[in-house]
């Protein structure tokens, strides 16, 4: 086949030089050459302001969530021991506390006295948990956390077991 287009070429080789473009074809490059480039659409002072204060504040909405994510920082993620003892206390607390509600309609000046310890105990706890973050020791602080726990527990243990003991004495009174 390519014989055949050699061929071909060779014949009419005089037919294809003399020819050449035609004169339309001519003017028409000549037409598009006149035409002017239309200049490109430039983005305007407003649509960069737009711009930029998307990424002021995507940026600042980044920051802040990874700075108070940098806050939130629990006893578990310094020593995972501590972690496990200050989770079985909080839930024996819970369970205390909720046996303690239970006599606060029979004592309830008693009650109050209670909580007041209890809100004394958890206000420390709240101070040493935004201590922790920022704290050169924080194992140190850790420690106390979960020692603050511990005393949380004995406290509300101590005053289940003096209701105990003034509802048997309030038993016994009225039995007699």
């Amino acid at each position: 086949m390519s014989n055949k287009l050699e061929g071909f070429v060779k014949d009419n080789k005089k037919e294809f030089e003399v020819k050449g473009p035609s004169d339309q074809l001519w003017t028409r490059i000549e037409a598009e050459l006149d035409k002017k480039k239309q200049p490109k659409k430039s983005i305007k002072m407003y649509q960069w302001m737009s711009i930029a204060a998307t990424l002021v504040v995507s940026l600042g909405l980044y920051f802040t969530y990874n700075y108070n994510q940098a806050k939130n920082i629990d006893v578990a993620d310094i020593n995972p021991e501590f972690g496990k003892r200050e989770v079985s206390f909080v839930s024996q607390i819970e369970e205390k506390k909720d046996s303690l509600a239970i006599y606060a309609s029979e004592n309830p000046d008693l009650y109050k006295r209670f909580t007041e310890d209890l809100k004394n105990l958890d206000a420390e706890y709240d101070r040493l948990k935004t201590e922790l973050p920022e704290s050169p020791n924080q194992i140190f602080v850790v420690k106390e956390m979960v020692k603050n726990r511990e005393m949380q527990l004995q406290v509300l243990k101590q005053q289940l077991m003096i209701i105990n003991q003034v509802n048997q004495y309030n038993k016994k009174e009225n039995s007699i």
